[in-house]
């Protein structure tokens, strides 16, 4: 089954083809389709969304269950019984930020406004998987940003980072592609991301050290070319 979302101007397409030469395309619509033909449009692609999710739990499922027996359990374990289903509705979960883009996130809220100073959200929590070995990274992240005439909808920055934390990762990637989306969504003169978080990749294996925590930064246009701008962001954020 493959699902694809190109995409034209603001309006979304998207194709969904399942097993049982099932295939199903949603059109975009503009202000002359009436509500009746939406209703049936939005019917139509919470199935195939239900469709896609189902198939994609049922393939992890099984292989969750190979991994269980692989380590030495019994699948018919009391407790082992529904881990595969639970684990892989889990792991979707945590991995959620795949199914969505900056615009359906953004939802429209960024807005007009008239100021220029800086503008910051701090101690934003974050969870997300370490791309190399599966294990969480738990942390927090520090935005700020510098308009020109447009700021984002606060509960958005948020948003923003948990599209991309709910991803398999590196934190350095993440840092910069949450900057890059931010500076993208606003047209900021300048966009500072910084993320705070321990690994436990580094703390229940290999090295075992717990009190490490890892530091990563991303500085652009006006923050990167103006240390007085950066120091003022920094000393902000470590009040």
């Amino acid at each position: 089954m493959q699902e694809q979302l190109p995409r034209s101007g603001s309006f979304a397409y998207r194709t969904v083809i399942a097993p049982g030469n099932y295939s199903h395309s949603l059109r975009p619509w503009r202000s002359d389709v009436g509500k009746e033909r939406r209703f049936k449009i939005y019917s139509s692609m919470m199935y195939t969304d239900r469709l896609f999710f189902i198939i994609g739990i049922e393939t992890m499922e099984e292989h969750f269950a190979k991994i269980i027996e692989a380590v030495g359990e019994d699948l018919n374990r009391e407790g082992l019984l529904d881990t595969p289903k639970r684990a892989a509705k889990a792991f979707k979960f945590l991995n959620n930020g795949y199914e969505k883009t900056l615009e359906e996130v953004l939802n429209g809220a960024i807005f007009s406004a008239d100021t220029e100073d800086m503008v910051i959200v701090k101690d934003i929590e974050l969870y997300s998987l370490c791309e190399h070995h599966l294990l969480p990274f738990i942390g927090k992240c520090h935005v700020g940003y510098l308009p020109r005439g447009k700021v984002m909808g606060l509960s958005k920055v948020a948003r923003v980072i948990d599209m991309y934390a709910r991803r398999l990762q590196i934190q350095e990637k993440l840092t910069k592609q949450i900057a890059d989306a931010i500076e993208l969504a606003t047209g900021a003169r300048g966009v500072a991301v910084v993320i705070e978080a321990k690994h436990l990749c580094m703390m229940m294996r290999g090295v075992e050290k717990q009190n490490s925590v890892m530091t990563t930064s991303v500085m652009t246009g006006v923050f990167r070319k103006e240390i007085s701008t950066r120091s003022e962001f920094l000393n902000l954020i470590n009040r």
